[in-house]
């Protein structure tokens, strides 16, 4: 504001000589001549206005009063109007001019000068304080105005955000279906959850279901995986993540595979309150890799051949070599006992090694056990030792005290054949491969980013001192069908599997390199709570035979004639009544006969569209008390990634007459 005072005191020289006595007082003045000077001065910033009561006469004293009554709500002109001391009251002109001024201190004269600049400081502490106002208002218009612009600016940003929030989760759900993908949000203190329609449709539901939770999902697990896929759950509430790989059944009745992934948070109190991730059917892409795998593994078995092949020429000749001098002269007794001990040792051997490549190749019957690591490397070193070769040193450095750990050891096997494979060609002018076991423990910081929980596990160890591996070549050596390898000498599939059956027994495989000095692949498993399977007991020939007891009738069925006749003719010596069968539709024919049946003895792989495990099943369905023994030297495919009922026993090709009779006794013995 101006700090001045607009003076206006027509008569004589009234107005110099206020505007003295106000200028000695230290205070602004402006002297006007007429009311249209004061009325043209008081549009601008002034600090009030002193006038004599005689000025404020005639018609140009209106505008002067609409000047007044059209002020703003913060302004109130202070007016100080000298009177002339008078009898009796002012005339109603008089008095509503001074009411229509509004702010008005009255002082009649003759006014002291003391009073004068008194009333005028007055004034102008009052206006300071009204545009002290009007600064307030201004401010606050100007911020209520700059809020209503951000308020404005803030809601289309919202909208825009919104939109395109909106545009980001439809292009998500839109990728996700694609990829065949559905989301899910759980809240692990409800149990409630949020999905994605491809969510419920990959569990066999049309339409979302209005609820769904951790025990809905577990329902549909397939009952022999369910603990596990409950233990992988309980891991990922105390590393924060989920990786889940299980068989479901979905409402139709079809078993599929899923992967499950997700993450945990917290609370402030570090209490898990919310899992989200994407599920999605990974059975078209299981069966791909098995394929790949299968073939990764034929190759393997490919560059065993040449042992496998020397192995067995060698068994065949002192089989064929034996046999042929039993033909020439039969009649020699001695010699001919001698010769068949030595074709039996050598045939028993040919057993075994078919078996340890039947292992390999996962062409026996799947059953995870609880084993000793040591007993399956130890019974592997043969087919190990012919897969290095000559130029290869293999060592075993085996932790006596090394925990049992729950695997399938055809697995387990096949992961440490490609890891001395990989062993002996990273070492081409020969060197020293080493096997070792023993019990471990890993901390939160060396498992907090691998999805495992910390804690015991037991470590199997593969080292070479061949080249090494560079450090672009060590981070994707997990990669399926990333090879160093040659064209035509290596399918890339070799460590994926062996981190695939890692990651799949509940552990963790790592893997250290330096060029030129070798490298080391460490596997890692929890251990068992599970006492380890007891080792079969060695076959001996002094083993008496355990006939028939009570002429107890047995159904054989057999399609391969060579073989039928040979178990035919064991049967019979051993006093066992024979019904014969070449396949399960002949089987279920006797089944469904009068006649009596002890026990079934089948072979697994049969033609005519029902192996003999699912003959079991129906020949237990229409005969419950039947007893039933599986005989197999190769299960086939279907059988493959479904392992046999655990009751039911199995007698492995090829097999003696003594095994035969003792094993049929043990499974005729149960009540």
């Amino acid at each position: 504001m101006s700090e001045r005072i607009l003076i206006l005191a027509p008569r004589g020289r009234d107005g110099r000589v206020i505007q003295d006595v106000l200028q000695r007082a230290g205070i602004t003045c402006q002297v006007c001549d007429d009311l249209a000077c004061l009325h043209a001065c008081l549009q601008g910033n002034v600090g009030g206005a002193l006038v004599t009561e005689e000025a404020l006469t005639g018609p140009e004293v209106e505008p002067l009063l609409a000047l007044c009554d059209a002020q703003p709500s913060w302004s109130d002109i202070p007016f100080i109007v000298l009177a002339t001391r008078q009898v009796g009251r002012r005339s109603a002109l008089a008095a509503g001019v001074l009411e229509r001024l509004g702010n008005v201190v009255l002082l009649e004269r003759p006014v002291n000068a003391e009073t004068l600049a008194s009333a005028a400081r007055s004034s102008l502490r009052v206006r300071r304080r009204q545009y002290q106002t009007r600064d307030l208002l201004l401010e606050r218009e100007r911020r209520e105005h700059d809020l209503r612009l951000l308020n404005e600016t803030l809601e289309q940003r919202v909208n825009e955000r919104a939109l395109e929030l909106e545009r980001t989760q439809g292009a998500l759900a839109f990728a996700l279906d694609s990829a065949g993908m559905g989301s899910w949000d759980l809240d692990l203190v409800t149990d409630i959850s949020r999905r994605t329609p491809q969510h419920d449709r990959i569990f066999g539901y049309a339409e979302v279901l209005p609820s769904w939770g951790s025990e809905h999902f577990l329902q549909h697990v397939i009952e022999e995986e369910r603990a596990e896929v409950i233990a992988a759950f309980a891991r990922a509430t105390a590393t924060g993540v989920l990786d889940v790989e299980c068989r479901i059944r979905r409402v139709d009745g079809a078993v599929r595979w899923i992967t499950a992934k997700g993450r945990s948070s917290y609370d402030v109190t570090g209490r898990p309150v919310r899992m989200a991730g994407v599920i999605m059917d990974t059975t078209d892409r299981r069966m791909t890799e098995d394929a790949l795998h299968q073939a990764q593994k034929m190759e393997a078995i490919g560059q065993l051949t040449g042992g496998v092949a020397h192995d067995f020429n060698n068994l065949l000749t002192v089989i064929v070599g034996g046999l042929d001098m039993v033909l020439r002269r039969p009649e020699q007794t001695e010699r001919v006992m001698r010769l068949a001990g030595a074709a039996m040792t050598a045939a028993r051997r040919g057993e075994q090694l078919t078996q340890q490549l039947l292992a390999f190749s996962r062409r026996q019957m799947l059953r995870p056990q609880t084993l000793n690591p040591n007993r399956l490397l130890l019974e592997f070193e043969g087919l190990a030792r012919r897969a290095v070769g000559e130029a290869v040193t293999l060592r075993f450095e085996l932790d006596p005290a090394v925990d049992p750990i729950r695997i399938d050891p055809a697995q387990f096997e096949s992961a440490v054949l490609n890891l001395v494979v990989n062993a002996r060609d990273a070492m081409p002018a020969g060197g020293v491969v080493t096997v070792s076991s023993r019990n471990v423990h890993r901390d939160t910081k060396a498992t907090s980013e691998r999805g495992i929980a910390p804690g015991a596990y037991v470590m199997v160890t593969v080292t070479d001192n061949g080249t090494g591996i560079d450090a672009p070549t060590l981070k994707r050596a997990f990669e399926p069908f990333f090879t160093t390898k040659e064209v035509g000498k290596g399918s890339g599939l070799g460590l994926s599997q062996v981190y695939g059956f890692a990651r799949s027994a509940g552990g963790d495989v790592a893997i250290e390199s330096e060029l030129g000095r070798g490298t080391s692949v460490r596997l890692f498993f929890p251990p068992s709570v599970d006492a380890p399977a007891e080792e079969p007991a060695p076959a001996s020939n002094k083993v008496p035979l355990r006939p028939a007891s009570n002429g107890e009738t047995v159904l054989l069925v057999e399609d391969d004639e060579q073989v039928l006749a040979m178990a035919v003719e064991s049967l019979e010596e051993l006093r066992y009544t024979v019904i014969l069968a070449h396949n399960a539709r002949e089987a279920l024919d006797h089944i469904r006969g009068p006649a009596r049946i002890d026990i079934m003895f089948s072979d697994v792989v049969m033609p005519g569209g029902m192996n003999g495990a699912q003959l079991a099943v129906e020949a237990r369905r229409l005969r419950p008390e039947l007893k039933v023994l599986l005989t197999s030297g190769y299960v086939g495919e279907p059988l493959t990634s479904k392992p046999i009922a655990d009751d039911l026993d199995v007698l492995n090709k090829p097999y003696r007459r003594d095994e035969l009779a003792q094993k049929l006794r043990v499974v005729l013995g149960r009540g």
